[in-house]
């Protein structure tokens, strides 16, 4: 997606915001004149070729609305959006049917700045890599899964600290006060990554029961229902209502994996992974613990560097997911992303 200049491209954008359905004349008197009608004309279409903008109706009549994929990726301040209380914020409360099966099968995530970051990184990774004995490859992706274990347990509250998920990983040893059910989180996950990194294709294709799959590594002895859930969840901190029929649920996922396997960018793969396994909640529980499986799943699938999440906090990483549950703006978390596959790149490999 084009860079969309600071100027009067974001004037325009913020007005139509506030005014859809506006006209270019209603723009150009609106905005006091800035920059002449002329330019604002001009900007407009600029705005409709990348997308961002919609026209509606021809000549004259013609009227003006943001689009879809500018939802999706306009720029959200997060601190300034958490503001607001949980139920002052204006959200979309409802799953979005066509967020799956429209929004995003024909949305440019990622700018041409930020696929050139993540290229030049993933050549960085593909050149490091090649450097290193197979040994020291391994013993790099050891700890790597070591720190995404924890840290993906961490998000979900697991109060083991590195050291420890370390001692537990490697040696088996307990940690003092902590609860049996942390302990058996730490060792799903590291058992979850080790069965991607030996089975590296298991998720190409992607398809539900190969997810389920995932789950049902990740939620072994912890009392969670495995398979896709057949009764309604709730998600803390927001009016966000995932789907609640089992039917609706299971067509859901077979969307998303039909957009994962239709998609090239593995990227984009990559970060759908993420939020929409989120998004769709079709697990009672476990989803996100899923999705950042699956994420890497499908990163090594293809030979890229898998991630870790570690410097992530999880407040952090929770206020993304929510921004995307409540706008279907994926900014807060593709930011995240980024982050995230840089460092991986440059602490692991």
């Amino acid at each position: 997606m084009p860079r969309i200049k600071r100027d009067i491209s974001a004037l325009v954008l913020d007005y139509i915001g506030i005014h859809p359905f506006c006209s270019s004349k209603e723009i150009d008197d609106g905005l006091g004149n800035v920059a002449g009608y002329a330019t604002i004309k001009r900007q407009i279409n600029q705005l409709v070729q990348k997308k961002l903008v919609v026209a509606i109706g021809k000549g004259k009549a013609t009227r003006y609305q943001l689009s879809t994929v500018f939802e999706l990726i306009r720029p959200i301040d997060v601190r300034e959006y958490f503001q607001k209380e949980i139920d002052e914020r204006i959200i979309k409360d409802q799953f979005n049917h066509t967020l799956i099966k429209d929004i995003l099968k024909n949305a440019e995530v990622f700018t041409a700045e930020e696929m050139e970051r993540l290229t030049n990184l993933q050549h960085k990774y593909s050149e490091n890599a090649a450097r290193l004995s197979v040994q020291e490859y391994k013993n790099e992706l050891e700890r790597l899964a070591i720190d995404l274990s924890w840290k993906s347990s961490q998000i979900e509250g697991n109060t083991y600290s590195l050291l420890e998920t370390e001692q537990l990983l490697k040696e088996k040893h307990t940690a003092a006060g902590k609860t049996k059910d942390e302990a058996t989180m730490l060792l799903n996950h590291k058992a979850a990554i080790d069965f991607i990194v030996v089975h590296p294709g298991y998720v190409n294709p992607l398809t539900v029961s190969r997810i389920e799959d995932i789950h049902s590594l990740l939620v072994k002895e912890l009392n969670i229902d495995r398979n896709t859930r057949k009764r309604r969840v709730g998600i803390s901190g927001t009016n966000y209502k995932p789907l609640d029929n089992e039917f609706q649920i299971k067509e859901a996922l077979a969307d998303f994996c039909d957009l994962v396997n239709a998609e090239k960018n593995v990227f984009v793969k990559a970060l759908f992974a993420l939020v929409l396994l989120s998004y769709i909640q079709p697990f009672a529980d476990g989803n996100k613990r899923t999705a950042r499986i699956l994420s890497n799943a499908l990163l090594m699938d293809h030979h890229y560097c898998p991630i870790s999440f570690r410097t992530v906090g999880s407040m952090q990483y929770k206020e993304a997911l929510l921004i995307f549950y409540e706008q279907n703006n994926i900014s807060a978390f593709k930011k995240l992303f980024i982050e995230q596959f840089e460092f991986a790149v440059k602490d692991y490999f």
